[in-house]
């Protein structure tokens, strides 16, 4: 599988995603929509984004019982993007269904991505907030583990995890790693990160970034610096 750069574009509003997009004029990068976009510019700005030429990644993550979990993935299906993902703390029945529910009358379908721990969350937040008491390594491949169980095709997970999920799942199955930042950038509300290189070379196969391109002070050179360091 080929490594790809997500461009996170987590925009309040179409004009400030399309103004972004804008900027590039020779790429075309795989871009993420997330909730604050989506429910800000409703399912019209997929299709939208889609038509410019770009690969999708729609970070929804989904999690409530399987039969509406099915029923959502079935709408979400009709928006010809590339990947989505939901919560891999919904079960393995969740996980189960929402490939149902995913997969259109052709069998084809987007990738189909868990969230096993989100990157802001760390051992002492699992402990006290989420009363998991268990190391958050032993989670995250527990819940790796039951995505694959389910017939997902890979999770979101900490760049730091990567590797081990490799191992635990299989080479072939997708990690997909926010958390990422440059060696010289701010780090954020993120607490489990790595740069763009760090992650190639522990086995990360997409990287989500976010701030450091949308945020900098010029975008398309930060995205390339991105792939130079993670795909090239």
């Amino acid at each position: 599988m080929g490594k790809d750069v997500i461009i996170a574009c987590d925009f309040p509003s179409k004009e400030k995603v399309m103004s972004f997009l804008d900027l590039f004029t020779d790429e075309k990068p795989f871009v993420k929509i997330g909730m604050e976009l989506f429910y800000g510019a409703g399912p019209e700005i997929v299709r939208e984004i889609k038509a410019r030429g770009h690969k999708i990644f729609l970070d929804l993550k989904l999690h409530d019982i399987p039969n509406t979990v099915k029923s959502a993935m079935a709408v979400l299906s009709g928006l010809d993007v590339d990947m989505t993902n939901l919560h891999a703390s919904g079960t393995v029945r969740m996980m189960e269904a929402a490939i149902e529910g995913l997969t259109r009358a052709d069998g084809t379908r987007p990738i189909l991505i868990a969230v096993t721990q989100l990157t802001s969350t760390d051992q002492e937040a699992m402990e006290n907030d989420l009363l998991i008491k268990e190391p958050i390594d032993k989670v995250v491949m527990h819940y790796a583990a039951n995505a694959a169980k389910a017939g997902l095709d890979g999770v979101v997970c900490s760049p730091l995890e990567a590797g081990k999920v490799h191992d635990t799942c299989g080479k072939d199955f997708v990690t997909v790693t926010p958390g990422v930042r440059f060696a010289d950038g701010d780090i954020g509300d993120q607490k489990r990160v790595m740069t763009p290189a760090e992650a190639k070379k522990i086995g990360s196969d997409y990287i989500v970034v976010g701030r450091p391109i949308t945020g900098a002070t010029d975008p398309v050179a930060a995205y390339r610096r991105c792939v130079a360091e993670f795909v090239d």
